[in-house]
């Protein structure tokens, strides 16, 4: 009861919600300009398992953020892409890119001059 009334509460605290966890931005970045398969999703994020990748596509198909289509083929295809609304956070993950780079080399900086 209370992660609803959060969710409602503002904006930000329902994009964490939908967005947070160790793997679905990763997801998101990985799909970005692509459709792809699972077993392509598999090789491009290490150490995800097939039960983690599994229930964050769902979870991301349900909040309208990845598309799913499925084709009736012996055997079956399932192909991954992003949703429009999707597509709309590419800049925000491109600019935690750049910010992860950066304080990277910072805090290696630190650790280098105190040592």
């Amino acid at each position: 009861m209370n992660r609803e009334n959060l969710v409602g509460f503002c904006g930000m605290i329902y994009a964490i919600d939908i967005l947070g966890g160790r793997w679905k931005l990763l997801i998101l970045y990985k799909l970005e300009g692509k459709t792809l398969r699972f077993s392509d999703l598999k090789k491009r994020l290490p150490n995800i398992t097939d039960r983690m990748l599994t229930l964050h596509l769902q979870e991301l198909e349900k909040h309208g953020l990845v598309v799913r289509t499925a084709y009736a083929e012996v055997p079956p295809r399932v192909e991954y892409q992003l949703s429009e609304s999707a597509q709309q956070l590419a800049p925000i993950w491109k600019q935690l890119e750049k910010w992860g780079d950066a304080h990277k080399a910072n805090m290696e900086k630190e650790v280098n001059a105190t040592v």
